[in-house]
């Protein structure tokens, strides 16, 4: 005999694993730390900082 399967149930846990997948890949895209992202800007501005003190001036 067959399984019985509730296909509500199996639509919505469906639903969740794909919300999931989604969330996962949005958080690898997107996701950094608020110290990930002050040391992204402080090397941003000592490289700007850097590249303006060897500027030539002709």
């Amino acid at each position: 005999m067959a399984e019985l399967i509730n296909l509500r149930q199996r639509r919505k846990a469906k639903m969740r694993a794909e919300a999931e997948a989604k969330a996962a890949e949005n958080r690898h895209l997107h996701g950094r730390t608020l110290a990930e992202k002050r040391a992204a800007k402080d090397e941003v501005v000592r490289l700007e900082k850097h590249f303006e003190a060897h500027k030539r001036e002709d």
